[in-house]
């Protein structure tokens, strides 16, 4: 009489645990770059807002900018952001071209926007 033994062996139960664990490296490492787009988009959207803010508070306050570069700080999530506004001529004397380049601590421009500004 022979006896059938059942179960698993251990070679099968050492894949099986092979194979989850490199599900579970993978899933991790699929959360690591969620969480890391996730910060670089809040990153993105404060920096806009901080340059829409800019531009709009020159609009507002019926500003003509001079010719030149001029930096300013604004902080928006917690966060503060570096920012540079650089003022350029066109070809009417009454309109000029601002750009708005916002930065982070490390200098990595995160957002540019442009706008054209006439004498008010």
């Amino acid at each position: 009489m022979t006896h059938s033994a059942r179960g698993f062996t251990l070679v099968e139960v050492l894949v099986a645990v092979a194979v989850i664990a490199i599900a579970l490296a993978a899933g991790l490492r699929a959360a690591g770059v969620l969480i890391d787009n996730s910060q670089r988009l809040s990153d993105v959207i404060a920096a806009q807002w901080c340059a829409e803010n800019h531009l709009v508070n020159l609009k507002l306050t019926r500003q003509f900018p001079g010719i030149g570069d001029t930096e300013f700080a604004c902080e928006q999530l917690g966060r503060r952001y570096n920012g540079r506004a650089q003022v350029a001529n066109t070809q009417y004397v009454d309109l000029r071209l601002v750009d708005a380049s916002i930065s982070d601590d490390a200098g990595r421009q995160l957002v540019r926007l442009t706008t054209l500004l006439y004498r008010p």
